[in-house]
């Protein structure tokens, strides 16, 4: 089979007449003609039939037997055709979020592909991010300054609305004496009370240590209890200084960033998980320019400076307010 390009000879199916064809792999080619040309007798009906027809006949018995038989195209043969994939036409919308991979339904295929094969790296230091197990986070505490003083944090709430009562209470029962919430330690003895439409943080205080040599077995079993607490988290506090996240899921094992495990949601433009922050998924951003709002700034304001309100009439409600602020700020 030719690695380095496509042979078709004899294509005759509906209004193609016998033509004979070489197309290069690897290549983006467009079809270009008059309507009834023959574009997509090329392109969907032999070339996509004749490449899906091969895959299916490539499964085993038992799969075919769901599939039915597929009709072979009116084409002598076609060298160099690996498993095709065709997209349908659609209309097109004037959605803002409606774009070439939504339309043509790709974009559900590309997300899974992504979600299953690929392979988070480091934002800061561009390593790969894997999972990390006990004794690596072990290994990294220990790298630490001797005598550093940090604390052992089980992140049990991360950004999550309500006032936690009773997670509060199951964790005093658990034996546990400290807490922090949103940044502030608090005694679990005392009374805390959460405002109830606030998010909030709470990291349980699992230990606090000092590092030293021969902590190491002290610390594993304090991170294992906090993996367990959260869920595959723990947050190494470093008294007066900085923190470290660490995750037995995704996590770079230098800078301490950790990720979920990746899923199709990260790479949705439609969810929170995976739009952009900025222009909230929609690639474009909105803004007013004042040089359209104010086009001639020798005007006055009741001349017409401000374009949206044209010129104010005095009986007017905009003028009035207008009126009361200039004699309110002199």
């Amino acid at each position: 089979m030719p690695k380095d390009k496509l042979i078709i000879k004899g294509a005759r199916e509906h209004n193609l007449k016998n033509i004979d064809l070489e197309l290069p792999r690897d290549k983006f080619i467009v079809f270009t003609g008059l309507s009834g040309s023959g574009k997509s007798s090329l392109a969907f009906d032999t070339i996509y039939a004749e490449g899906q027809r091969r895959y299916v006949e490539s499964l085993s018995a038992y799969a075919r037997q769901f599939l039915g038989q597929m009709r072979k195209p009116d084409v002598d043969y076609i060298e160099g055709l690996s498993p095709a994939i065709s997209i349908d036409q659609k209309t097109t919308s004037k959605n803002p979020r409606s774009t070439v991979g939504t339309v043509t339904e790709i974009y559900d295929y590309l997300r899974l592909l992504y979600a299953r094969i690929g392979i988070p790296h480091c934002p800061k230091c561009g390593k790969e991010i894997k999972k990390q197990s006990v004794d690596q986070m072990v290994d990294k505490i220990m790298e630490l300054k001797e005598r550093t003083k940090i604390q052992i944090l089980a992140p049990v709430v991360r950004g999550r609305k309500g006032e936690h009562t009773k997670l509060l209470e199951n964790i005093k029962k658990n034996g546990f004496v400290r807490i922090r919430i949103d940044g502030e330690t608090y005694d679990l003895n005392e009374e805390i009370h959460l405002e109830k439409n606030n998010k909030h943080n709470i990291e349980v205080v699992i230990d606090r240590i000092i590092i030293k040599k021969g902590i190491e077995s002290r610390l594993t079993d304090s991170i294992e209890t906090a993996l367990k607490l959260s869920e595959g988290l723990v947050i190494v506090n470093i008294i007066d200084g900085e923190e470290i996240l660490f995750s037995e899921n995704f996590a770079c094992p230098d800078c301490g960033i950790s990720i979920g495990e990746l899923s199709p949601r990260m790479f949705s433009f439609n969810s929170p998980y995976g739009k952009c922050p900025e222009c909230d998924g929609l690639g474009s951003l909105m803004e007013i320019s004042p040089d359209y709002i104010i086009p001639d700034t020798s005007l006055s304001i009741n001349e017409g400076a401000v374009v949206p309100w044209g010129t104010l009439k005095e009986d007017s409600w905009t003028n009035s307010v207008v009126t009361a602020l200039a004699k309110y700020y002199g």
